[in-house]
């Protein structure tokens, strides 16, 4: 059972990977997110149907949001149909988020999905803590705990993170990953410290290290990304460079993104994301163009929205080749009356025959829908 779970929820962020950022986009502010009053009431349901093709099996999900006071709740219940063309429940997700006073908010989400019997079972725990203290300075304590084989929760991780404004111009921020050990407490096996320095109006510098410990408990860089972010309000420009060390120890460049994202007079927005990276078995020095996205997003005067992305990748069996078209998701929001909406997002795939054939098509109606909001900017790592 633990292993078809996870085979299943594989599947499903499969598809979350290669759908268009605007799905969430325009959903409803996340859970925790200061975003009205305290004295607030929000709500919205929403429903997604999806259909896959016939060697999968489709899902159908449910949400709903409801927020009051200073408590936020989030439901969201995932049924997948068996080989007699029924339904039935495999994933719920609860989170509660609690506005404990002005400086802490605390989140817990749980898990839970269906034993051999169909029986609901819970599978994991987050908890979050997000505490703000004076001069700007954030603390954020996450822990994940699983079930044993007898119920009873064990932890498994738990991140601990700095946010701290060095100076008027300098963040820096400091995350500890802790894991199981052997002698059953926690220990770091992960760190990372990301700083932020605003040169100018538009431009701001940025450099992340994460580090690992050796064979012998020593810190040592696995990866450094470090770059540039220009942004003049209208168009802005990300440049990064990963940087891993070699055989020698020493720090090189292994691959390098570049975003852009403009708004044209029409209201039309466009978000493209270009990698390079190398390829030690093509024989050629220096990085290339290994893949583009790009993220096209219009809006009627109806209120209709469409965001169209597309994916560019090298041909595995001609590498030689330049970039084709892999995948392609295309997303269409409809507003309704009594502020509903409907949305379709068909999602393509380059199949054998070199063509892009649908992967899945979702509909999902929505209640209750506050003010949409756009956002096609790359996912922050």
């Amino acid at each position: 059972m633990k292993f078809a779970f996870q085979s299943l929820l594989f599947c499903l962020l499969f598809l979350l990977i290669v759908c268009p950022p605007s799905r969430f986009a325009f959903g409803q502010p996340q859970s925790g997110s200061d975003t009205s009053s305290d004295d607030s009431t929000q709500s919205w349901t929403a429903t997604t149907q999806q259909q896959l093709p016939s060697n999968l099996n489709p899902t159908r999900t449910s949400e709903t949001h409801t927020q009051t006071g200073g408590r936020t709740f989030d439901n969201q219940s995932i049924q997948t149909m068996g080989t007699d063309g029924h339904y039935s429940p495999y994933l719920d997700v609860q989170k509660e988020t609690v506005k404990v006073d002005a400086n802490t908010v605390r989140t817990i989400e749980r898990s839970f999905g269906r034993d051999a019997d169909g029986r609901k079972t819970l599978v994991q725990v987050t908890e979050e803590e997000k505490r703000s203290l004076p001069g700007g300075e954030v603390k954020v304590t996450r822990s994940t705990s699983d079930p044993d084989g007898n119920g009873a929760l064990k932890l498994v991780q738990r991140e601990v993170q700095d946010v701290r404004q060095i100076s008027h111009t300098v963040q820096e921020s400091k995350s500890t990953l802790l894991t199981p050990s052997l002698n059953g407490g926690l220990t770091a096996s992960m760190q990372t410290t990301e700083r932020e320095t605003k040169t100018s109006d538009h431009n701001v510098e940025f450099r992340k290290s994460t580090l690992l410990p050796d064979s012998n408990g020593n810190w040592q860089v696995n990866e450094v990304r470090e770059g540039t972010i220009k942004d003049d309000g209208k168009n802005r420009t990300k440049e990064e460079s990963v940087l891993r060390p070699g055989t020698d120890g020493n720090l090189s460049v292994v691959a390098r993104t570049v975003s852009r994202e403009s708004q044209n007079a029409a209201g039309e927005k466009r978000a493209t994301v270009e990698t390079y990276a190398s390829d030690p078995g093509s024989g050629m020095d220096g990085l290339r163009l290994e893949q583009r996205v790009v993220t096209v997003h219009r809006q009627g005067d109806d209120g209709m929205q469409s965001t169209d992305q597309q994916v560019e990748q090298r041909n595995p069996g001609q590498p030689s080749d330049g970039l084709r078209v892999t995948k392609q998701a295309i997303d269409i929001v409809r507003p309704g009356t009594g502020g509903t909406t409907r949305e379709t997002q068909t999602v393509r795939s380059l199949d054998s025959n070199g063509d892009l054939g649908v992967v899945s098509v979702d509909t999902r109606r929505q209640e209750g829908a506050p003010a949409v909001q756009v956002d096609i900017a790359p996912t922050k790592k």
